[in-house]
Order: structure tokens, then sequence, then C-alpha cells
């Protein structure tokens, strides 16, 4: 395996692991004074929303796990599922990333923070397989 291609799932595990804390502040804790301080909303607003916010965190978590049994799938030479998996996962954060930069600019910080790393994942895997 390329370097380029190590570096890539190394960026992709990132990325997962990040999604896995958006994960734990949407549906765990969403209500505590840290994640309204991220996320920028009252205490009224957090309850309101926590239901929202509860399933919107499972979609980052099964992104998180789709990267992850990506890696792992590729650690034990499966590399077209792995690979698969790798891409659908990081491309779909990349893609949640750009709907949140466009439909709230206001929250471009968010954005890049969750779609700066999948998307360097991305680029850096692609490069190590076909180079």
């Amino acid at each position: 395996m390329s370097a380029l291609a190590i570096i890539g799932l190394v960026l992709s595990g990132i990325a997962a692991l990040v999604h896995v804390y958006i994960f734990w502040m949407e549906s765990i804790a969403w209500t505590s004074p840290k994640a309204r301080a991220v996320f920028g909303t009252s205490e009224s607003e957090a309850t309101a929303t926590k239901e929202l916010a509860f399933n919107q965190g499972f979609y980052n978590l099964f992104l998180a796990v789709a990267v992850a049994l990506g890696i792992i799938l590729i650690a034990t030479g499966q590399t077209a599922v792995g690979t698969t998996l790798i891409f659908t996962g990081t491309g779909s954060m990349v893609a949640a990333s750009l709907v949140l930069l466009l439909s709230s600019p206001d929250k471009a910080s968010a954005a890049l923070k969750q779609g700066v790393i999948p998307a360097l994942g991305i680029i850096t895997l692609l490069l190590g397989i076909i180079l």
C-alpha cells in the first residue's frame, strides 16, 4: 500500500472520530452547557430540538461506522469493499458539510470542521490508489 493511501486511511479515520464526537454532542450531550455553546443554542432551544438532534447525531455515527468498517476491511485484504465504504462514508460527510455551508453560511466554520478532513482523506486515498 502506498504512503498516500495510508495517509488517506489515517485522515478518513480521523474524520470518523470527529463524527463520533459530533454524534456524542448531538445525541448524548445536546442540552449540556458545552454542547449549547458549541452549537450556539439556548437552553430552551436545545430542549425543543433535543429529539431532532438525537436523530441527527445517529446519522453522523453511522457515517463514522461505515468509514471505520472500511478501514478494517482494507486492513484484512478486502480492498474493494473497504474502499467503497470509506468513499461512501467520507463522501457523505463532505456532501453534508457542503449542504450546511450553502444552507447556513453563518455556520461556515462548522461546515469546514466536518468537511475538510474527510475531503483530504478522499483525495489522498484516491491518489494513493491511482498513482
